[in-house]
């Protein structure tokens, strides 16, 4: 069971050719612990770059070329799509309706600047650090940002009847397995620890701000939440490592 929710969620999550039967989707969408799990092996891929040799300015493209490399885009697009219903003065239903729309606005152009901006300015920083440290921060960073995702699907509500749906709101109980399962990197060193709770509060900020202005959480939502929750968590175990 946990094996084909690991392949599921790969599938769901990266690029990588695994996980795509049904046996697997059935298994990733009833195992919210399996985003962290997969957590891990996205960040591990994601160490590469700062392997190679090179000038911290290139490192830190090659960083962010290979994060949707292995990702793809599926989750920027939520972050498109909340970005456009930000600006919307109106209803929850107002909101979605924008979300459903094809036409990206300036609102969805602003939120995908920050998202892109602040990943190479994470990465450059990165960059400057031991492999070690930035090893570790990484890995979290992508740990952390699965989790906050299992957050959502947890404690939020679906918003309406789609892919988030499918996911959400599986209860309280059913974050106790995502938690133990992140829990061991943020062992590795305190800025892994600043890491996932930074990427865990970024997840909780979204899903209140979800709940007021979009009625819940859409799959939209949990996309958004992966690529800030991973932003976040990047920034937040730097700075801890550059004051510790």
């Amino acid at each position: 069971m946990v094996l084909d929710a690991l392949r599921g969620a790969l599938g769901f999550l990266t690029r990588l050719p695994v996980g795509r039967d049904e046996r697997a989707w059935e298994a990733f969408r009833r195992t919210p612990a399996a985003f962290p799990l997969a957590g891990y092996a996205v960040g591990a891929l994601l160490t590469v770059p700062f392997l190679l040799p090179g000038p911290a300015p290139t490192i830190a493209l090659a960083f962010l070329l290979s994060i949707y490399l292995v990702t793809g885009i599926n989750h920027a697009d939520g972050v498109a799509d909340l970005g456009d219903a930000a600006v919307v003065h109106g209803t929850p239903e107002e909101r979605r309706e924008v979300m459903r729309d094809t036409t990206v606005g300036v609102g969805a152009l602003l939120a995908l600047g920050v998202v892109l901006v602040g990943l190479a300015l994470a990465g450059l920083s990165l960059a400057a650090l031991p492999l070690a440290a930035a090893a570790a921060v990484v890995l979290a960073a992508e740990v952390g940002a699965k989790l906050s995702m299992a957050f959502l699907i947890c404690l939020g509500e679906p918003a309406h009847e789609g892919m988030g749906s499918r996911f959400v709101g599986r209860g309280r109980r059913a974050l106790v397995w995502p938690l133990l399962v992140a829990f061991p990197i943020t062992l590795l060193s305190l800025p892994a620890l600043a890491a996932v709770a930074g990427a865990a509060l970024s997840g909780a900020l979204l899903r209140s701000w979800a709940s007021h202005r979009l009625g819940g959480v859409s799959g939209d939502v949990l996309g958004a939440a992966n690529e800030v929750g991973r932003v976040v968590a990047l920034h937040a175990g730097v700075v801890v490592w550059t004051l510790s």
